[in-house]
């Protein structure tokens, strides 16, 4: 895989075999990086793999998969030390899924059918290798700033005052809804009418690409250079119904705070959309930007770094909440 790559692997444009330009300069800070990594998989090297064991004491961001904090030393990417910041997080393959080794390309895959066919603001990323010739996914951190101070974020987790400790183990999941979280957002974003447009958006993504897993740690508030807060760029897309068979929607009581809708058809995200104050107009036309890319949709699944068994499964998942929506 590693000898034959035709695509970029960050943007996924044809007649690549490395980085193109555009990736480096929106991943890399316009440097020369390598696609492979000075490391082997942690799963082929142990001398690797206890590097890697002692960089993940390090990291803070929570979450169940693997994420390891990278650095840019000159153009050369590295496992960062002690006390250092990290620029990056690194997802290695995980363990315990179905199609495990497809993760990293799926999840790269749904990020760029995000941001460049539906304008969805996402972290920036890439695909990356191990020397053993095994996928990672690399995004760059999006609350570091060049001076490596940090601006402000804050996930709906903690927005809404829930923690392992308060509400037990299935915090970010249970007794809350998408429409609290639209709520949390009138309550802490000023340009409450542009960010919840954008939040719309976002959760007519993760349906119609099957990401079963945006829970509250999976949204957050930036801050920007005014010193108000934003909806942050997405990240952690993903077609979870690839790899386990969860349910529509991550959070329990789903679109509504009332818990009404599970299993949802059009008129339920029509709907939605009103009752988050989303004005009529933009819903139809937010709406419709989802059933008018069919074609570029699959033509950017086909360039993925999925298998081609992955590519039939992931295909057949969109093609089928499609219809879905298609039936207003």
């Amino acid at each position: 895989m590693i000898e034959d790559i035709r695509v970029c692997p960050g943007t996924l444009k044809e007649g690549f075999n490395s980085y193109s330009s555009s990736c480096r300069k929106n991943v890399f800070f316009n440097k020369k990086v390598d696609h492979i990594l000075p490391y082997k998989s942690p799963n082929r090297s142990e001398e690797d793999n206890e590097k890697f064991i002692e960089n993940r004491k390090r990291i803070s961001i929570s979450g169940v998969q693997e994420k390891l904090s990278v650095t840019l030393d000159r153009n050369k990417l590295k496992l960062t030390d002690e006390g250092e910041l990290g620029k990056y997080i690194l997802k290695p393959i995980p363990r315990d899924l179905k199609l495990v080794d497809q993760v990293p390309a799926n999840e790269h895959l749904t990020m760029q059918l995000a941001s460049q066919i539906y304008g969805i603001n996402t972290a920036p990323n890439a695909l990356i290798f191990f020397q053993t010739g095994e996928q990672a996914y690399i995004t760059k951190r999006f609350d570091v700033k060049k001076d490596e101070s940090k601006w402000g974020k804050e996930d709906f987790a903690s927005l809404a005052g829930r923690s392992r400790d308060s509400h037990g183990d299935e915090y970010k999941y249970e007794n809350i809804s998408y429409e609290e979280i639209a709520e949390l957002m009138k309550q802490y974003v000023g340009a409450y009418q542009i960010e919840i447009e954008k939040f719309y958006k976002l959760i007519l993504f993760n349906y119609l690409f099957s990401n079963g897993d945006a829970h509250l740690k999976n949204f957050s508030l930036l801050e920007t250079s005014n010193g108000d807060y934003i909806l942050s760029p997405a990240y952690d897309l993903l077609n979870t119904r690839m790899h386990v068979a969860d349910t529509f929607f991550a959070l329990k009581k789903g679109l509504f705070k009332d818990g009404s809708v599970q299993n949802p058809i059009a008129k339920d995200f029509l709907r939605f959309g009103k009752t988050i104050g989303v004005k009529e107009k933009r819903i139809d036309k937010i709406y419709d930007s989802f059933l008018s890319n069919k074609t570029e949709v699959h033509a950017m699944i086909e360039r993925s770094f999925l298998n081609e068994k992955a590519k039939k499964g992931y295909l057949i998942h969109y093609n089928t909440r499609f219809k879905v929506l298609e039936n207003r």
